[in-house]
């Protein structure tokens, strides 16, 4: 028994840190889809910014010609707001409290639903202003760059009202919150919208700042 013990320790490679291979063996499927797809969400991103900034400087347009909405930076500070939100959920749950963990859920959700609203809004203000979807091409990107960014939002809030309606049913009864809590795919569910959620909320950041010294 000793000498097995002690071969074991001898092996090659034996106490030494998890290579980057190894760690990426242990993440979950879902958890590596995730990122795979917020991957490929940051690289379309990109180039659109790429396309807007190289079509803005074509344009030969000068920065500040027009304000840029108000209802974008309200937005701004409404998404940042529910990110905040959103990472308390983390901790409610691990305090066993569905009651909070479904208000907590409910909150991000609506806030989410006003910063779609704001964007709307900001729509609007640019067409008081003359830039319409179609016509100049720095103000197409505008619009569309803010509206596929929505629409990452909006499946991120489905999968959020999903959550939030299941936890709802479970605070109903004791057995069933039990159950809930203790079960891990719920606890991957909640870190995988965390993750989603707060990536979402960067990227609108990022675009804000682009836009905050291009527009």
């Amino acid at each position: 028994m000793m000498n097995s013990d002690k071969e074991r320790k001898d092996k090659v490679g034996a106490g030494r840190p998890p290579s980057a291979f190894t760690r990426i063996e242990r993440v979950p499927p879902l958890l590596m889809l995730l990122y795979l797809g917020l991957l490929g969400i940051g690289v379309m991103f990109v180039i659109l910014v790429a396309a807007y900034i190289q079509t803005r400087h074509q344009s030969g347009m000068p920065t500040g010609a027009h304000p840029l909405p108000r209802y974008f930076s309200l937005s701004t500070i409404v998404l940042l707001i529910s990110s905040y939100t959103l990472s308390q959920a983390q901790r409610i749950y691990r305090s066993d409290d569905m009651r909070n963990l479904t208000r907590c859920l409910g909150a991000t959700l609506l806030l989410g639903s006003i910063f779609a609203g704001l964007q709307v809004l900001g729509w609007r203000e640019l067409m008081t202003q003359g830039i319409f979807f179609v016509g100049e091409a720095s103000g197409t990107y505008i619009y569309l760059i803010s509206a596929l960014h929505v629409a990452h939002l909006l499946g991120g809030m489905l999968f959020l009202l999903a959550l939030m309606l299941r936890t709802m049913h479970a605070s109903r009864d004791a057995v069933r919150s039990l159950v809930f809590i203790r079960d891990p795919y719920r606890h991957r569910q909640l870190r995988m919208l965390n993750i989603y959620w707060h990536f979402i909320d960067a990227l609108w950041v990022g675009l804000f700042g682009v836009f905050l010294f291009l527009y």
